[in-house]
């Protein structure tokens, strides 16, 4: 069980990172386009991008948590 459960977890931590980086990312568009133009037209869709990018990072998570639960039950029974 555990061969198919490490593999799991390891791309969950890397989905894990790859949201968060995508969220960084659009914060920081976000942010310039801000700065630069003074506009609040393009910064609501940058930060729905940022919203879902963050909320895609939690569910990537708790599967992880659940995963490493799993791992901890098995390992202790």
């Amino acid at each position: 069980m555990n061969y198919i459960l490490i593999p799991a977890l390891i791309v969950l931590c890397i989905l894990v990172v790859v949201s968060l980086v995508r969220g960084v990312i659009a914060f920081l568009k976000t942010t310039k386009i801000d700065l630069e133009t003074g506009e609040g037209e393009t910064v609501t869709e940058m930060q729905m991008m940022q919203n879902k990018a963050m909320f895609s990072r939690i569910k990537y998570q708790a599967a992880a948590i659940a995963v490493v639960a799993v791992i901890a039950l098995l390992a202790s029974g």
